[in-house]
């Protein structure tokens, strides 16, 4: 098992490459004032880039939209809400008023099954400002009760990386002293374990920042791949 399985190593952040022509076209559905889905496989981007995006354009961010507590929280944090003394119905009504005042886009990331009162809330608050939603699927079985909303959205969709976006990726990285040189002989036996998912691709770059396995070797990659793949469980226990 690799140094970074046994001791836990954050996961390498990867610089921000092959998104541009979706970031362009997020600023242009933002000045037009549209409500936006991104979408896209799991650990293709959407949140790298909507954090891209946010950083350049006065968004209000939701990280996690699965619960509406925490829908709540998130935005009474930005628009400087107390959330203590009210109960739910009450934070709804002052983030709605709060929200149309701010009159900012509003994003709601990592959105799975919505519930009746989710897709409720989101409903009105697209009445008010611009809505972006970011899920991995727009299908009615995978994201519930909003569905019927999504008709009034623009789609921008996140393909994986391809072959030059991922050697883009370590040319920089090698450049940044994250990973070692010799590791851009591998870039494509590499894209291929990621299969152009930046999160995976990622994975697999922090074990190759070790420098403890033999990139020109089938076993080598496999090696890689396996640790990569224990210490995402190791991740989620």
């Amino acid at each position: 098992m690799s140094a970074a399985s046994r001791n836990g190593t954050r996961q390498l952040e990867l610089p921000f490459v092959g998104r541009r022509r979706e970031a362009g076209r997020l600023f242009r559905l933002h000045a037009q004032r549209m409500h936006v889905l991104i979408q896209g496989r799991e650990g293709v981007g959407k949140s790298k880039l909507i954090r891209h995006v946010a950083s350049q354009l006065g968004l209000l961010v939701c990280p996690q939209s699965i619960r509406l507590s925490d829908i709540c929280g998130a935005l009474e944090g930005q628009l400087g809400l107390q959330a203590k003394g009210h109960h739910l119905v009450q934070r709804k009504t002052r983030i709605l008023r709060a929200v149309a005042v701010a009159d900012e886009a509003v994003v709601f990331d990592g959105v799975g099954w919505t519930t009746p009162k989710l897709s409720s809330f989101i409903e009105c608050v697209s009445q008010r400002v611009p809505v972006w939603i970011a899920t991995r699927s727009e299908h009615p079985w995978d994201i519930g009760h909003l569905w019927p909303l999504l008709t009034r959205f623009t789609h921008v969709e996140l393909q994986p990386f391809r072959l030059a976006d991922t050697c883009e990726v370590m040319k920089r990285l090698v450049k940044a002293g994250k990973i070692p040189a010799y590791a851009l002989e591998a870039a494509q036996p590499l894209h291929r374990l990621s299969a152009g998912v930046p999160q995976v691709l990622g994975e697999l770059l922090e074990g190759v920042a070790t420098g403890g396995y033999d990139l020109h070797t089938r076993f080598g990659l496999r090696l890689l791949d396996l640790d990569r793949r224990i210490q995402r469980l190791a991740r989620h226990a």
